[in-house]
């Protein structure tokens, strides 16, 4: 099957052409500055466009990547009805989606009433979702893909916050956790390397970027993650602040000013984590190059971040009595050999060798631990457009449980 993958924001619209079968990505590209001065990026195989382009909204940018999509010279279909089907991520499910749905007029109404609990997120995959039922029509199946669905097997003690009950039944205020669509890939995954039943493993999947979340995976199931009510909770991030005293939010704006809202969306989403400790980067990388060069702030940054990492490892086998595996992913995980090795010497406890040659790898699928070590540690990197083609052709199919 053909599937259409989008992944739209406020401004921009990612997108992949899958041939599911081959597990082929035949085309992809990004449109981006949507409403601005819009640039359009294509590649399809060796070749390359990027340009200039107006994109008043998503709408025209659907037209445009269909229209790249069928172009005699550089697409990779003939037609526009050789798309079987599209696969939206959609950030934000909260109670109501606990597996990937087929869109309809239900479905958009219920993505729409989420759109408090994901204001930055949700409005976009609903902007993606109607300009794809205007450029494709109808009759082209579109499924939502729900970062969230995955956690939604959480048990009760895990998701709901100490707060008066009456919160979560009057506004839903639960942990949901992020990320899912990654955590459900990798976990499936690592079964597979380790050619075991998921129903009989438990597995610690660390999905770190510039976003980063960890994820307790037992018997094929979330037990606890890190990110809450939004992702701005758990593990300190690139810009963002993770866990918190929220005292300490009017302790500052008594001396400085402000309201919670902006300060929330300011300083605790743009201005914090990696960047604000370091205060030099939300880059990774480039933290490093300064830490190398002497500087305090950058290694307490790295320091910080893996230090939070190996503690809730450490929770997470707790919760799951006992670990069968650790798996690095996304950008930071399945790049940064030298934070991996750290962590897991810090987990020598657990029964975990690390295998140093083999953690030299990058962007790789590769098992990093030694033979005998009591915990197998794994790099997988991530696909979650892939996953999110995957799941839409199983709805399409009504073989998806």
């Amino acid at each position: 099957m053909k599937v259409l993958v989008i992944n739209a924001g406020s401004s921009s619209l990612k997108y992949q052409l899958f041939d599911t079968e081959k597990q082929l990505v035949m085309a992809k590209g990004l449109c981006e500055r949507i409403g601005i001065d819009g640039v359009f990026k294509y590649q399809a195989g060796d070749c390359k466009v990027e340009e200039k382009c107006e994109m008043q909204n998503h709408a025209i940018a659907i037209q445009i990547v269909i229209k790249a999509l069928i172009n005699k010279e550089t697409g990779v279909v003939a037609d526009i009805s050789e798309i079987e089907a599209v696969g939206h991520r959609v950030v934000h499910g909260g109670e109501s989606f606990k597996v990937p749905t087929l869109i309809d007029k239900t479905v958009i109404d219920g993505i729409k009433s989420l759109v408090p609990l994901a204001p930055l997120h949700n409005p976009g995959a609903l902007s993606g979702i109607n300009a794809c039922l205007s450029g494709l029509g109808e009759n082209v199946p579109q499924v939502a893909v729900f970062d969230t669905a995955f956690h939604q097997s959480m048990p009760e003690k895990a998701f709901i916050y100490p707060l008066p009950y009456e919160y979560y039944t009057k506004y839903q205020v639960r942990r949901y956790g992020f990320h899912g669509t990654s955590h459900e890939y990798v976990a499936n995954r690592c079964a597979a390397l380790m050619n075991k039943p998921i129903e009989e493993l438990r597995i610690i999947t660390c999905h770190l970027g510039n976003g980063s979340s960890i994820a307790a995976v037992k018997n094929g199931k979330v037990i606890d993650t890190t990110m809450g009510f939004t992702p701005l909770e758990g593990l300190p991030m690139g810009t963002r602040v993770g866990f918190l005293d929220p005292a300490v939010i009017p302790y500052i704006l008594e001396r400085e000013g402000g309201n919670p809202s902006d300060f929330v969306n300011t300083v605790l989403n743009k201005k914090s984590g990696a960047l604000g400790v370091s205060g030099v980067s939300s880059d990774y990388r480039d933290i490093e190059v300064e830490a190398a060069k002497g500087n305090a702030q950058a290694q307490l940054a790295l320091d910080q971040f893996s230090y939070c990492i190996k503690k809730f490892i450490g929770a997470y086998a707790a919760a799951m009595s006992g670990v069968d595996a650790i798996v690095f992913t996304a950008g930071v995980g399945e790049n940064n050999c030298a934070l991996r090795e750290q962590i897991c010497e810090k987990l020598c406890f657990m029964g975990i060798t690390l295998n140093y040659e083999s953690n030299k790898i990058r962007g790789k699928d590769q098992l990093i631990s030694e033979a005998g070590s009591k915990v197998s540690v794994y790099v997988i990197p991530t696909n979650e457009e892939l996953m999110i083609a995957e799941q839409t052709q199983a709805v399409v199919n009504n073989r998806y449980n």
